[in-house]
């Protein structure tokens, strides 16, 4: 059973100490694709260098909703290069738009949409975060497909309700689960997970954050991604190997990845 991580951030210090023992139990845990987020430019090198040391890792480049008060006039086309400059920049992201932990509204949107701009030029899918800025949202993402064309992505860690998640779904759009949906208390997002299409489901840890039950409370890592299969299986009323194989299908789409000729089997694992 191969699975893929579509969210992660590894680069944190909280993995400096254990990295390699962090990687040998995404390894044992059948994980054979990560996708590494970035939360601003300058993130770039550090990750790449980590791509260097895990081939197994892809990445993104961008600037996330909470960090737009670095936004210049010349970091758009510093993304646009980074984004060039390497074949395994296979997203522009994270971004986004965060409410609740900011109300600098205007400069988010402004700062999403020229990033929207670029993923577009480039032809590659975006990792959205929405956070109780799901309305304002899909408007962007409406009036960006009907004056720009369609872009395609990944709501990441989504917590949103079953309506909200049609929304996204109509516009094209991959719905990603985190440890969220792990949690007794997440019921919008149990329901949620249980009605997007199969060709439209991701799953992911966002490591550190989020760990999932029976993980909650620790530091979560990729191998963790497992308990969120395990979830959306029982949710869904399916084994896991078919959310594993189906979500592992679905993030080599959307990221143009390949899956390694000597990937793990987790059921001798």
């Amino acid at each position: 059973m191969q699975l893929i991580d579509t969210h992660v951030h590894i680069n944190f210090d909280v993995f400096e100490a254990d990295r390699l023992a962090v990687r040998d139990n995404w390894r044992e845990a059948g994980v054979v694709r990560l996708v590494h987020s970035c939360v601003e430019p300058a993130e770039y090198a550090g990750i790449q260098a980590l791509a260097d040391q895990f081939p197994e890792l892809s990445f993104a480049v961008g600037l996330h909703p909470l960090d737009v008060d670095k936004w210049t006039l010349q970091m758009a086309a510093q993304i646009l290069s980074l984004a060039s400059a390497d074949s395994r920049v296979v997203a522009i992201g994270e971004m986004g738009l965060d409410f609740f932990k900011a109300k600098n509204q205007q400069e988010q949107k402004a700062v999403f949409t020229e990033q929207l701009v670029i993923a577009q030029q480039l032809n590659l899918p975006v990792i959205i975060h929405c956070r109780d800025a799901a309305a304002d949202m899909a408007k962007i993402l409406q009036d960006f497909w009907e004056n720009n064309g369609s872009v395609r992505g990944v709501m990441h860690c989504w917590g949103g309700t079953p309506e909200q998640t049609q929304w996204f779904l109509d516009l094209g759009f991959y719905i990603s689960f985190s440890g969220i949906v792990t949690f007794k208390s997440a019921k919008q997002v149990k329901d949620s997970a249980a009605m997007v299409p199969r060709e439209r489901l991701l799953i992911e840890t966002d490591c550190p954050f989020l760990a999932p039950v029976p993980k909650r409370g620790k530091r979560n890592q990729p191998a963790y991604v497992r308990y969120v299969a395990e979830c959306l299986a029982q949710l869904r009323g399916v084994p896991i190997e078919t959310i594993a194989n189906q979500t592992t299908e679905n993030a080599c789409e959307l990221f143009g990845l390949d899956l390694p000729s000597n990937s793990i089997d987790t059921e001798a694992a």
